[in-house]
């Protein structure tokens, strides 16, 4: 499962970078609550860590700012 959700969330994040009026946050954190209810905040930590470095590898880009979309899914996450 955690493949497929890494690929639909560095598919939408590479999207809203290239297109900041992209649609897509909804499902971001819905992706989000999802690894969280199956690994906790481990999970998303080691999700976006290497969706970061994908990102930033691969387009060049920085996707920390979309960090912050997840906060408030695990009171002790937050960015």
């Amino acid at each position: 499962m955690d493949a497929y959700l890494e690929e639909e969330l560095y598919d939408l994040l590479t999207a809203c970078i290239k297109d900041p009026g992209a649609a897509g946050k909804e499902r971001v954190v819905g992706i989000g609550r999802e690894l969280h209810a199956d690994g906790g905040a481990d999970a998303m930590e080691n999700m976006f860590f290497s969706i970061e470095h994908r990102i930033k590898e691969e387009i060049g880009a920085d996707a920390r700012p979309y960090r912050a979309w997840w906060n408030g899914i695990d009171g002790a996450w937050q960015y």
